[in-house]
């Protein structure tokens, strides 16, 4: 069994100020990791699909690394695997992290294979600087047919933008160039087992072709759930979570995972039989 824990869209910034003057994101990751830590030991990498800070600078980059350093103690036993979105500046992320060596390969671009037990993460740079929305280029295209071609062994794509509409309008206008072309890639390709991806600050499931997709919820604000046309750009203070995809070796099921505590867990059954009241 292989466990993947996916976070996406920390968004933080320098100083532990607050995004759009009243989320704090600094704390809202500095939770998610506590809980990621404590409840998932068994966990065999971490990965993080982008949107890692807000504006992009060394010192997002440096608040950034302090508040994972629980995680990145374990790395590389427990790898943490990094992806920018488009609030990040590839460069700046390079440097805050140079004993990553995932981050330093694809030239330009961001992009790199890593070997999770059976799993073959490809991730993806979907980021164009200084847009919103994302792209799938004919290059990065390219680079990820070639490693599609160099082995068949089971597969999971990461990237920050989805490569599909989800409904909500002006999530939609920040969305991926090249998502036809990406979606006849991924067709051709029968291993690839999901599609992971950030960005929307949500749970959506669809399928890309044949394969399952799914976007991952923020450990801080999430994007409103409207599907009125034309409906406004807002966000929500719904409970923050993450996802976790486990690999049995046939198949690859997801959970997502609140941060938040609830009351419970409490038993079904006392002294063998159903607890009904």
């Amino acid at each position: 069994m292989t466990l993947l824990v996916q976070l996406s869209d920390l968004h933080i910034k320098a100083g532990r100020r607050l995004a759009y003057g009243r989320v704090d994101t600094a704390a809202f990751l500095e939770a998610c990791v506590a809980r990621v830590v404590a409840r998932h030991p068994d966990a065999d990498a971490v990965v993080i699909t982008g949107d890692l800070v807000d504006h992009g600078t060394p010192q997002d980059y440096a608040l950034l690394r302090e508040l994972l350093q629980p995680l990145l103690r374990e790395h590389p036993r427990r790898p943490v695997y990094l992806l920018p979105g488009n609030h990040d500046e590839r460069r700046a992320l390079r440097e805050a992290f140079p004993e990553h060596p995932h981050l330093q390969s694809g030239g330009s671009f961001i992009q790199y294979e890593a070997a999770v037990g059976p799993l073959r993460l490809l991730a993806l740079d979907t980021v164009v600087p200084g847009e919103g929305g994302g792209s799938l280029c004919a290059e990065r295209l390219a680079w990820l047919s070639e490693r599609l071609a160099a082995s068949d062994w089971p597969a999971v794509l990461l990237m920050h933008h989805p490569p599909f509409d989800t409904g909500i309008g002006h999530m939609d206008r920040l969305g991926l160039q090249g998502a036809r072309a990406f979606e006849a890639v991924v067709s051709s390709h029968p291993q690839v087992q999901a599609i992971l991806c950030g960005h929307l600050h949500r749970t959506i499931h669809t399928r890309v072709g044949r394969t399952p997709a799914s976007t991952c919820p923020s450990p801080a604000h999430q994007v409103a759930l409207d599907l009125r046309a034309g409906g406004p750009d807002c966000y929500v203070m719904e409970p923050p979570g993450y996802q976790l995809h486990r690999w049995d070796g046939r198949r690859l099921v997801t959970h997502t995972a609140l941060v938040d505590d609830f009351a419970g867990p409490f038993p079904f059954r006392e002294a063998g039989r159903l607890i009904d009241g």
